[in-house]
């Protein structure tokens, strides 16, 4: 969770071309390493990625109402964050309830 994105940079072409379905690349404890320990801007990060990975879907694990975090947002924070994080590069978004209440997840739907 705290490889720098510089880091990442250089694999990705070999990553692109091996074929893989999908690369979990962002979500989760990889946006607050990068706000909170590496100073990147996590949002930069998955645009990079996107430009570097253009045949592999990206895909990014979101813990349903809570987003990327721990507290609960309000269902228009949510469509929004999904929304641009799709705008940015998220192909395929993995939700999960700790939970397991679903009425946590429809609305990341």
């Amino acid at each position: 969770t705290r490889l720098r994105t510089e880091d990442m940079l250089p694999i990705c072409p070999k990553l692109d071309q091996v074929g893989y379905w999908s690369l979990e690349a962002w979500g989760g404890a990889t946006f607050d390493a990068c706000v909170r320990f590496l100073k990147e801007d996590p949002w930069e990060r998955l645009r990079k990625l996107r430009r570097a990975l253009p045949n592999t879907r990206i895909n990014m694990l979101l813990r349903g109402q809570n987003l990327l975090g721990y507290r609960h947002y309000a269902d228009d924070v949510v469509r929004e964050f999904v929304r641009k994080a799709a705008d940015n590069g998220v192909d395929v978004f993995r939700v999960f309830d700790a939970m397991n209440d679903t009425r946590n997840l429809r609305v990341s739907f």
